[in-house]
């Protein structure tokens, strides 16, 4: 496998500062129903209106806490980012508006990804080869449990400040190399950067490091001792934090962390959202998280 470059990553997130929104009018969208596991389970899926008929990379991402799809599509705006490519981009809807990611939780959203998967792929939608997870909060947890268990399903994965919980860390072998990318902030009140204990509606439990989370992956892709650090332009200096990308040297797929200094539990560049007075920490608006993670997906597996 051809290893990939600092020099490359550089033009991607190039390619991400400075993106403003952009018309999603010539997109369609819709909500999408399957049955899995006896239980009546929705997506929303947006598409070029004019791309669709043959098989294009779907990016499936998993909404935070508390949530429904189409309120983190809103937010992130990570469709607005396929313009004109023939992408796909699903969000799909927990039950109940959370996901089960427990330490004793049960299969059932796993199940649904992959039920979800096989219907777009039954559709004619989806391209096997370039099927890409990612989640916010709770959703990067299921994220990369999907993502540990199943690297040769998806050509990219990314958690978005998410953390991994210590009692899957250890578990966690990529059989591949698998392109992933975490974004995760040092101030971050409710998933530790130094690791301990997360506090999240939907997970208590204690979590690894950035480090940590990060390191199956690169020693999946097989990824050398070294580390080229890119300091990313304090376009706002007001925000109360910094972002620098940390890309380990050697490896055989993307690797990339995404650390946001000062960063709270939030999506830098995402619009805003409430949080009924519960604390999450600085926003940092130096990036776009959804150009990024677009131009890392893209970027990676040949989008």
């Amino acid at each position: 496998m051809r290893l990939f470059s600092p020099a490359l990553w550089r033009l991607a997130l190039a390619a991400t500062i400075g993106l403003g929104a952009t018309s999603a009018a010539s997109a369609a969208s819709g909500r999408l129903s399957i049955e899995s596991g006896g239980i009546k389970r929705t997506a929303f899926i947006v598409e070029h209106a004019r791309l669709k008929r043959a098989r294009r990379p779907v990016i499936i991402f998993l909404h935070g806490q508390s949530g429904a799809g189409v309120r983190v599509r809103d937010r992130i705006g990570l469709d607005r980012k396929i313009k004109s490519r023939s992408v796909v981009v699903v969000y799909p809807d927990a039950l109940g508006g959370r996901w089960d990611v427990s330490e004793s939780g049960s299969e059932r959203d796993s199940r649904f990804v992959h039920d979800l998967i096989a219907r777009l792929e039954r559709d004619g939608v989806a391209d096997p080869k370039r099927i890409f997870i990612a989640g916010g909060g709770p959703g990067g947890i299921l994220a990369m449990r999907l993502a540990c268990r199943e690297a040769d399903r998806f050509a990219g994965a990314a958690s978005l400040i998410a953390l991994m919980p210590t009692a899957e860390a250890a578990a966690c072998k990529p059989v591949r190399p698998i392109p992933f990318m975490l974004l995760a902030g040092t101030a971050d009140p409710r998933m530790p950067y130094a690791g301990g204990k997360a506090d999240l509606p939907e997970f208590k439990g204690e979590v690894v490091s950035a480090a940590a989370t990060l390191a199956p992956f690169a020693h999946a892709a097989g990824c050398g001792d070294k580390t080229t650090k890119i300091d990313v332009p304090d376009r706002d200096r007001n925000d109360g934090s910094r972002v620098q990308l940390e890309l380990p040297s050697g490896c055989k797929a993307p690797i990339e962390l995404v650390k946001v200094d000062g960063g709270g539990h939030t999506l830098p560049g995402a619009r805003a959202r409430s949080d009924r007075g519960q604390p999450v920490g600085a926003r940092n608006n130096d990036i776009d998280t959804a150009g990024l993670l677009f131009n890392f997906f893209m970027k990676g597996r040949g989008g």
